[in-house]
């Protein structure tokens, strides 16, 4: 098989980046070691910041979203039992938050393509990566449970696969610059079948932990509070959950949480992680194959859209120019993004958590963090502009 552009992932950054070139002409294969189903049966969260949603609609994959996702002009923040609404749309000049689904996004971005004629092999696992360094790279798969591999010749590999993928493992070790930060902290998160409690996401730094409320749609929410990584989900019953989110949420006017059977809970760890070298000849890493934030600040699909969204046009000045060299500003036109938002995910992580490792002047710095956003309108708008979506570096487009 040949192609042009080699796709191992068809997770947010695999395939945003195959309509993208679709777009400009360049072909493109994607290699998914999961089936269709379980691609878009993998229940996530999912904000979208105001770019991304705008780029959905311009791919023409934008009606189901418009006609099911939740448009927020705002975030709640909650500390002390007392609310503040961050008027995210009024400090950003009418920009607002899509909430909708990351595998409802996964579903609209697989129909379009196939749709248009693009390549999805389901079942198909990358196991290798020969010639990176090379003009002609491939990629050995197999499909399902087959042991007979089979090659994918293109011109360019991107790998969208993972922090766990064979395209970061690709790179040798000793030329991968990494950096990476582990939480004392995870998320256990619930999926319930319950009515809105609250018109958009409440972030809650309250004396036993963090809290967030969120939402999948009208009668079905998602939650998160704060717990050990390292602890069984056997030992949280729906009892314990709602009683720890009560006391996280609620505050002390007489709202309280709206309660519902939980179909789906779990627990995740936190951790920020980057790196650094993000090409290897002619192998491009993207997404969580090259950063991961934690979820507090919404930006892992955004900052897998943003990776492409590079890659894709520099794809296509190469295409129209033949000049390789356009290909080197990669690494650090995506970084720069990657920072910022590795930042902001941190800043929201850390201001938000209880953290055992802190000391009581640490945790008072946070709870003046919160207030400083209440009553500094400076402070307020550097939160919304992160939260909606930075603006690109006019050495980004």
């Amino acid at each position: 098989m040949r192609t042009e552009v080699g796709i191992i992932g068809a997770g947010p950054a695999g395939l945003f980046l195959a309509h993208l070139l679709h777009r400009t002409g360049i072909s493109s294969v994607i290699l998914e070691s999961r089936s269709r189903e379980d691609v878009e049966g993998t229940v996530r969260a999912g904000v979208l910041e105001h770019w991304v949603t705008e780029l959905i609609k311009e791919l023409g994959l934008g009606e189901r979203m418009l006609r099911e996702g939740h448009f927020h002009d705002g975030i709640t923040l909650q500390w002390n039992r007392h609310r503040h609404h961050v008027d995210i749309e009024g400090l950003t000049g009418g920009k607002r938050v899509t909430v909708y689904p990351q595998h409802e996004v996964l579903k609209d971005l697989v129909a379009g393509l196939l749709a248009r004629g693009g390549e999805i092999i389901f079942g198909a696992r990358a196991t290798a990566i020969h010639g990176a360094e090379t003009e002609t790279p491939s990629i050995e798969f197999c499909r399902d449970a087959a042991n007979t591999p089979e090659m994918l010749h293109c011109d360019y590999i991107a790998a969208t696969d993972g922090f766990h993928g064979p395209g970061r493992q690709a790179i040798p070790a000793a030329k991968r610059v990494e950096y990476q930060k582990i939480y004392p902290f995870g998320w256990l998160g619930i999926l319930t079948k319950a009515p809105l409690s609250w018109h958009e996401l409440i972030y809650a730094n309250q004396r036993d932990g963090f809290a967030l409320l969120s939402t999948r749609s009208p009668d079905v929410q998602r939650m998160y509070i704060q717990c050990d990584p390292a602890g069984s989900i056997s030992a949280w019953s729906d009892a314990r959950i709602w009683d720890e989110l009560h006391a996280r949420l609620d505050t002390g006017d007489g709202w309280s949480l709206t309660e519902g059977p939980i179909v789906q809970k779990g627990i995740i760890p936190l951790r920020s992680f980057v790196c650094e070298t993000m090409r290897h000849g002619r192998l491009f890493l993207a997404g969580d194959a090259a950063h991961i934030v934690p979820p507090t600040g919404a930006k892992g699909l955004n900052l897998a859209v943003a990776d492409v969204r590079v890659l894709a046009r520099l794809l296509d000045a190469v295409h129209k120019t033949g000049d390789q060299s356009i290909l080197d500003r990669y690494s650090a036109t995506c970084l720069r993004r990657i920072w910022k938002a590795e930042r902001f995910s941190w800043y929201m992580t850390t201001m938000l958590h209880k953290n055992d490792e802190e000391s009581d002047f640490e945790r008072r710095i946070h709870i003046a963090d919160l207030d400083l956003i209440r009553t500094s309108e400076a402070s307020a708008r550097s939160l919304a502009e992160n939260y909606v979506g930075l603006p690109f570096d006019k050495g980004d487009e």
